[in-house]
């Protein structure tokens, strides 16, 4: 299957023949669907907390804050492209015709509201250098000449940078705009750092933008940093090891032109590398497009550090049973066992009452040493879909899972009648523990379950090619976490996923 240079290409990306191969028999054989049980809601899986109980938990984050380290991890690769989906074709349209066609629908929204987004000063700027007016350009319908110096890099060149990078919120009393980035900033600062400490914020990046991004930080640290709280900001590109092999629809190699084996990147589960690279007590992961503007931030700080709270109490129990469990007194085993069922909902396998006692020992200071991660859930307001669920693992358990709809069977009544039960969705807000109670990280790649990838059609050169996903960075890559799902709400979930999101009450000054 593979000649000389072809292992040879695969010990230069850090890969391995054998996981190679791995990747081609799940190809072969596919990857079965995730066996969800039931939709987890509140009360059974969701904990829902009342406003007494948010605040003792901030209270509890706080006590423990000026100990620990605290890093903010944000994905931050993926390109803004898809922003400008209607923009885009809306300019191909209109340079095909050679002239501007009358904008409907989104594009009709993004002309009617320009001067209400945060980049109208720089774009009107960036026309007037190249000699057009942007007011005269408007005036004549010349949409395509603003589209032009917009999105392509004859201009601001939007539509290939990545969203960290584009400006998202206008401050007009200050006289200036905010990126996605700078927003990132701006909350680390306030929940990831004791006070007189370090705010540590680590952004995974693609390797053609890390320069940008460097260049940025350096430009606009300085307004959020203080003399008491600095900013310590890093990045780190997806591993090529983490690439996965792309086959033909006969699931043989894809080759390229030139003979050589096709990797693709292996989509955001191939950042539980870079997860797994940290070095902190506590882990805050969200999305690099899920900001709001400080006159709507408050309700996010309580909620972020309501969850570290919980993350921190819910690690504290673990780590002192963990302790007891070393010479267990009388009771102490069935203790443990109702709270891993009841508090980090974790059904036994069938059998597990047959067990002797030496069996259960193993198996309880199992599963309470793993890495511990806390959820916000948001309602589902839409259509039920991906979120959270109880599911059933390799090992026989049950516990509770994020699942996207993909990982789902819908053409089984049964799952797809589940699914549709779900009353919440995952907005990407999770608060994570990697440490174990001696203080030592734990290897996170053991945690994960290899069977949760997905499989992708895609073309390259007019040839089809069949490409694979490494499972979900919260999906499949965290399946092995002790997991709490907390229910938080819609206001602090505010993503940016087509330009127009923008124009939102909650992005708008």
């Amino acid at each position: 299957m593979f000649t000389e240079k072809d292992l040879q290409d695969i010990a230069a990306r850090g890969s391995e023949r054998a996981t190679v191969e791995a990747q081609i028999k799940h190809f072969e054989t596919g990857f079965p669907f995730l066996q969800i049980r039931r939709a987890a809601t509140v009360g059974d899986g969701i904990l829902a907390l009342s406003g007494e109980e948010i605040d003792r938990f901030v209270r509890l984050y706080e006590h423990y804050l000026p100990s620990l380290k605290i890093v903010k991890f944000v994905p931050a690769s993926g390109a803004a492209s898809r922003m400008f989906k209607a923009l885009f074709s809306y300019l191909n349209e209109a340079e095909a015709a050679g002239q501007s066609p009358a904008p409907t629908g989104a594009v009709a929204e993004f002309f009617a509201r320009l001067e209400d987004f945060a980049f109208y000063s720089d774009l009107k700027a960036c026309l007037s250098e190249a000699g057009h007016d942007l007011s005269a350009c408007l005036q004549a319908g010349d949409y395509a000449t603003v589209l032009r110096y917009y999105l392509t890099e004859d201009g601001l060149g939007y539509g290939v940078l990545p969203k960290g990078l584009l400006q998202f919120h206008r401050y007009p009393e200050a006289g200036l705009s905010r990126t996605a980035l700078e927003e990132h900033m701006v909350e680390a600062m306030h929940y990831a750092t004791a006070p007189g400490g370090t705010a540590y914020l680590h952004l995974t990046v693609s390797p053609e933008h890390i320069e940008k991004f460097q260049a940025h930080v350096a430009a606009t640290r300085s307004r959020y940093e203080t003399e008491q709280t600095k900013l310590d900001i890093s990045f780190s590109v997806q591993k090529p090891a983490t690439d996965t092999i792309a086959v033909d629809m006969d699931n043989a190699p894809f080759r390229t032109e030139d003979g050589s084996l096709l990797f693709r990147p292996g989509g955001h589960g191939a950042l539980l590398s870079n997860l797994n690279d940290i070095d902190a007590d506590v882990i805050f992961i969200k999305n690099i497009d899920n900001v709001v503007p400080d006159g709507i931030k408050a309700e996010t700080y309580r909620y972020k550090m309501a969850l570290g709270g919980i993350l921190l109490s819910y690690q504290e129990k673990i780590f002192d049973y963990l302790e007891a469990l070393a010479d267990p007194a009388p009771g102490l085993i069935g203790e443990v066992e109702t709270f891993l069922q009841e508090a980090l909902c974790v059904e036994p396998p069938a059998g597990y009452d047959n067990w002797d006692e030496a069996q259960r020992l193993t198996y309880l200071k199992g599963k309470l040493n793993r890495p511990l991660r806390v959820c916000g859930m948001v309602k589902n307001e839409g259509e039920p879909g991906g979120g959270p669920f109880w599911a059933a693992n390799p090992d026989g358990t049950v516990s509770l899972q994020i699942a996207e709809t993909a990982q789902i069977d819908e053409d089984n009544p049964e799952q797809r009648a589940i699914m549709q039960a779900a009353t919440h969705f995952n907005p990407v807000d999770l608060v994570c523990a990697t440490r174990d109670r001696k203080g030592k990280l734990f290897d996170l790649m053991p945690h994960r379950d290899p069977k949760t990838g997905f499989i992708s059609y895609k073309s390259l050169g007019g040839r089809e090619l069949k490409a694979q996903e490494l499972p979900g960075l919260w999906n499949g890559s965290m399946s092995d976490w002790n997991t709490l799902f907390v229910e938080v709400p819609i206001i602090t979930f505010n993503p940016v996923k087509t330009v127009n999101d923008l124009l939102r009450p909650t992005h708008q000054p």
